[in-house]
C-alpha cells in the first residue's frame, strides 16, 4: 500500500478533551490498533492506544511540559501510558521485530510506520490514524475489515512462528469480525502450527481462551478451533462444541466461565490447576460442574433447600448447563433468581445461652437443627429454631 491516506472518518471520540491534550503534546503520534478498526466498523471503541517516533524518554518529557501525568507502565516495550481526566492512552514508540522465539521478541525502536504496521499480527489491527482522522492502511486491513476476512500481515507461517498465541488471536477476532469461509492461507498456517501451542504459558493461553469465550457468539470460531486440532490442544481435558452452541442457542448470559463449564467435557479441577485460574475462578468453574442440578418440577422448599448451601447464580448456572431450553427451564432460573437466600439464624451462642457448656456437642446440635430447619423448607425462624433446640436439650 502506498503511503497516502486510505479513507477519512471522523469518529466521535476524536473530540475527547482528555485524547485531544494527549494528541496535542504529541502532533505527530497516531491512533493504531482496535480503536481504528473498531471506528471503520461501526463499533463501540473501548481502549484508545497510540504510537509515535518519539523514544519514549522523550514522550514523558513532552506529556509532562503539557501538564499531563506520564506513567512508565512499559519502558522495556517502549510503552508510556498518558493520564488525563482519570483516563489512561498507552503511547508507544514505533518499533520492528529484531529476533522472536515463538514466545518472546526483541525489538528495537524504528521512525517507519510501515515497519510498525508489518510487525502486528492481522491486516485489521495494522491500521493507523492521523488526529484529523486519515487512516493509513499498508495492508490491506480495510477490505478485509469490510469483507469479515481476518488475514496475517505478510507470512501467515512467520506471523504464527514469531509467536504461537496468534494461533488463539486468530480465532478471538475471526469470531468478532469474522465470516466464513475462514482465510485459507491462515487456516493452512494454524493447522501446521498446532504444536507450538505447547510453548505458551497457562496464563497466556487462558487469557486468549477468556477473551474468545467472551465474544456474543464464540460457536464457529469454538468449531473451526476443534477442526484445525487447536481446541484438543488447550483443552487437552476433552470438550465437546456442541454442548457450548446449545448453551449459545438458548441465549444463556456471555460468561466465559459458564460457556467454559459447558465447554469441557473432562476434570474441571485438573483444568483449572493446568491453566491457573484465579482462586474464584477455579471455584466457580468447579461449583458449576457440580451436582445437585435443580430440577424445574422442584418444590419452593425443594429450591430453598439447594439455595441454603448453593448460590442463586451456581444454581442458575447449572440450570443452563442441563441442555434444555424448554419453558420449565425458564420458569425454574426465575425461580431461583427470585427467591431469597434462606440464612440459618442459629449461631454457637444460642447454643450456649441454654446452658450447654463449650465442646463438639455444641457443633453437633447445631447441625441437627439445621437438618430440621432445612428438612421443613428453611422457612423456621430465630425464635422457632431456638425453641426446637431447647426441646433437644431439655429432652
Amino acid at each position: 500500500m502506498t503511503d497516502q491516506p486510505a479513507a477519512r472518518i471522523k469518529p466521535s471520540f476524536l473530540e475527547d478533551p482528555a485524547l485531544r491534550a494527549v494528541l496535542a503534546a504529541l502532533p505527530e503520534a497516531r491512533l493504531v490498533g482496535g480503536c481504528v478498526r473498531d471506528a471503520l466498523a461501526g463499533r463501540p471503541v473501548a481502549d484508545i492506544d497510540l504510537a509515535t517516533p518519539r523514544r519514549p524518554e522523550a514522550v514523558m518529557q513532552a506529556l509532562q511540559a503539557a501538564g499531563i501525568r506520564a506513567v512508565p507502565t512499559g519502558l522495556d516495550h517502549g510503552t508510556v501510558t498518558a493520564v488525563m481526566d482519570r483516563r489512561g492512552f498507552e503511547i508507544t514508540t514505533l518499533r520492528r521485530d529484531e529476533e522472536t522465539d515463538g514466545r518472546h521478541a526483541r525489538v528495537a525502536y524504528t521512525n517507519d510506520w510501515r515497519e510498525d504496521a508489518a510487525r502486528r499480527d492481522f491486516t485489521i489491527n495494522a491500521l493507523s490514524m492521523t488526529p484529523d482522522g486519515a487512516v493509513f492502511d499498508r495492508f490491506g486491513g480495510i477490505a478485509d475489515l469490510a469483507a469479515g476476512r481476518v488475514r496475517f500481515v505478510g507470512d501467515a507461517a512467520r506471523r504464527i512462528a514469531e509467536d504461537y498465541l496468534r494461533i488463539l488471536r486468530f480465532f478471538r477476532f475471526h469470531a468478532r469480525y469474522g465470516r466464513p469461509p475462514p482465510d485459507p492461507e491462515a487456516v493452512a498456517a494454524i493447522r501446521a502450527g498446532v504444536p507450538g501451542l505447547a510453548r505458551l504459558s497457562a496464563e497466556r493461553v487462558w487469557s486468549e481462551l477468556l477473551r474468545i469465550l467472551a465474544v456474543p457468539d464464540p460457536t464457529g470460531s469454538v468449531a473451526l478451533m476443534a477442526e484445525l486440532g487447536v481446541l484438543a490442544a488447550v483443552l487437552p481435558e476433552g470438550a465437546e462444541p456442541d454442548r457450548l452452541a446449545r448453551l449459545v442457542e438458548a441465549r444463556a448470559p456471555i460468561d466465559p466461565l459458564l460457556r467454559l463449564a459447558a465447554l469441557v467435557t473432562g476434570d474441571a479441577e485438573a483444568l483449572a490447576d493446568r491453566l491457573k485460574l484465579s482462586t474464584s475462578e477455579r471455584e466457580r468453574l468447579v461449583a458449576l460442574r457440580a451436582l445437585p442440578i435443580p430440577e424445574p418440577g422442584a418444590s419452593d422448599a425443594d429450591l430453598r433447600r439447594l439455595l441454603a448451601d448453593t448460590p442463586a447464580d451456581i444454581l442458575i448456572g447449572r440450570a443452563w448447563l442441563a441442555g434444555d431450553v424448554g419453558q420449565g427451564w425458564a420458569a425454574l432460573r426465575a425461580r431461583l433468581a427470585a427467591l431469597p437466600m434462606p440464612v440459618f439464624p442459629l449461631e454457637g451462642r444460642d447454643v450456649l445461652a441454654l446452658g450447654e457448656l463449650p465442646g463438639p456437642r455444641v457443633g453437633l446440635l447445631l447441625r441437627a437443627i439445621r437438618a430440621w430447619w432445612l428438612a421443613g423448607g428453611c422457612v423456621a425462624d430465630g425464635a422457632a429454631c431456638r425453641a426446637e433446640l431447647a426441646r433437644r436439650i431439655g429432652g
